[in-house]
């Protein structure tokens, strides 16, 4: 079973950059301390990485 992982935008997407934005949008994320779940694959791993900055990842 693949492991999931609690995503949460912790920080506003104001002034980031538009590559960023779109980051976020394409996790599901809309508001500031919004929550989605997401299974742990490359793709979503790649997608924290590059806005880690304004995000918090738990494993469930």
């Amino acid at each position: 079973m693949a492991k999931k992982l609690e995503i949460t935008l912790v920080r506003s997407v104001i002034g980031s950059k538009p590559d960023q934005r779109a980051t976020i949008e394409a996790l599901g994320l809309k508001k500031t301390n919004q929550t989605v779940v997401k299974e742990e694959n490359a793709a979503m791993l790649g997608m924290i990485n590059k806005v880690s900055h304004l995000v918090s990842v738990k494993e469930i």
